[in-house]
């Protein structure tokens, strides 16, 4: 039943809707402690890029705290609250040392942990070296970035190894992309698959390839270590089954960014990790590696050259162009900043599109409040120390329409029984269960069923 026409109730009503409400604290805010800061404070963050790390240190900020980065002449990497703990002057113009930093007030030289090693205007006998110390941060290189652990000291976690670091030929080229808003509704929008089909395709033109035009049929499904989207469309005698994965807090995988969904392919995985981190409430910086190898992109459509600090080698993901085209041409960054500093949830009218949004928030909000209640933050890591599985993925099945004339329902279908394979096969190894499961969905192929 139609909903009775009201329109002039509808029409006009700037006046009325102009008390903006506040925005979801709870899921939005990330200082010191704040309870989604606490959450973040229990994985490892990116915090820079490494090939930031020359002669001089990096001032950053995380989490809405001013740091340092810096790597010292033996190689080691500190990451440092960025005002001495002596006078308060900024480690920013601090001397990179043999070993640590040294501040430029007074000469005292910080080790990579924080301890004080030199303390060269005090007395030989000050106590000050053995009392105080500079706040830091645990640290970790891998693929480019630097990562730094900002939560209780005691509780560090395992730093998390994915099994799409793995893919053959695979080669990880390190980003950062920074927005000017809060991080919730940049990370929200790999949980949002309709939008690629409007925004990426077909309100301004194609921005990736002609497939991500058509409309989807689509789920969500709730993972181990955190929930994956699932689209199914169809594209000429070919079905194309996607899934984006993400991890909480703030950790994503982007399948295949240019599928043409022209041709079989079975399990290709992630052309982009990222993480979304927090600068503080109303900023954000998207870390990440870009994943070049010939099966994620076999056309090579990718451009290693063009990612790197704030850039990265698709359209609409930086504020970086000209204003006007940005106005005729918007992409990610666009629609994604123009939402507000943090976007106001209780303005929102949220329709059935947005279902894997709701499911991420209402996942946020139910860890974050069980970190409150001391849960523990990590029940995705395996216990063995074996890569982490995740699920995304892009699969190209050969299936052409059936004679029952439910096309939909057909997608539905195999969608679901691609999903089942790609999760269902955790316990292998990794080479193993990619074997596996490329096995399994080959034998989903109507062109294999064809005598």
């Amino acid at each position: 039943m139609n909903a009775p026409d009201n329109r002039n109730a509808r029409a006009y009503r700037g006046y009325a809707l102009t008390q903006v409400p506040p925005e979801d604290e709870e899921l939005t805010h990330v200082g010191p402690g704040t309870p989604g800061g606490e959450l973040f404070r229990r994985y490892w963050q990116p915090v820079a890029l490494a090939s930031k790390l020359g002669d001089v240190p990096l001032a950053v900020r995380i989490l809405g705290e001013d740091l340092v980065v810096f790597r010292d002449l033996e190689g080691r990497v500190g990451v440092l609250h960025r005002h001495c703990c002596h006078r308060g002057a900024s480690l920013e113009f601090g001397i990179v040392s043999q070993r640590g930093i040294r501040c430029c007030y007074h000469g005292w030289l910080f080790d990579v942990d924080g301890v004080i090693l030199e303390t060269p205007g005090e007395p030989p006998e000050s106590p000050i070296r053995h009392t105080a110390s500079q706040g830091a941060y645990p640290v970790c290189e891998f693929g480019g970035l630097v990562f730094a652990y900002m939560g209780p000291p005691g509780s560090v976690p395992p730093f998390p190894y994915f099994d799409t670091y793995e893919q053959p030929d695979n080669r990880l080229i390190p980003f950062s992309l920074w927005h000017p808003c809060n991080w919730l509704q940049l990370h929200e929008n790999m949980m949002d698959p309709v939008h690629a089909v409007f925004l990426h395709t077909r309100v301004v033109g194609v921005q990736l390839t002609e497939a991500w035009g058509a409309m989807p049929e689509y789920d969500f499904r709730a993972t181990p270590n955190g929930m994956m989207y699932i689209t199914a469309k169809r594209w000429d005698d070919y079905v194309w089954i996607r899934s984006n994965h993400t991890i909480l807090p703030n950790f994503g995988h982007t399948a295949a960014l240019w599928e043409d969904g022209d041709a079989e392919r079975l399990f290709t995985r992630a052309s982009v990790t990222r993480w979304a981190v927090p600068i503080d409430d109303t900023h954000t910086v998207v870390f990440g590696v870009r994943h070049f190898n010939p099966n994620v992109d076999p056309k090579g459509y990718g451009n290693e050259a063009e990612v790197g600090e704030d850039m990265i080698d698709f359209m609409g993901q930086t504020g970086n162009r000209p204003y006007g085209e940005r106005q005729r041409d918007p992409g990610d960054w666009d629609a994604q900043v123009s939402q507000r500093p943090i976007a106001i949830h209780a303005l929102e009218h949220r329709g059935r599109t947005d279902k894997g949004v709701i499911m991420l928030r209402r996942a946020l909000r139910d860890r974050i409040r069980g970190i409150a209640r001391g849960e523990d933050p990590h029940p995705h890591v395996p216990a063995d120390g074996s890569p982490i599985r995740t699920y995304t993925h892009d699969t190209v099945l050969w299936a052409p329409r059936g004679e029952d004339g439910d096309d939909r329902r057909r997608l539905r279908e195999l969608a679901n029984r691609v999903t089942d394979i790609v999760t269902g096969f955790d316990e292998l190894a990794i080479a193993e269960r990619q074997d596996r499961i490329e096995r399994e969905l080959s034998g989903l192929s109507c062109r294999r069923k064809t005598p």
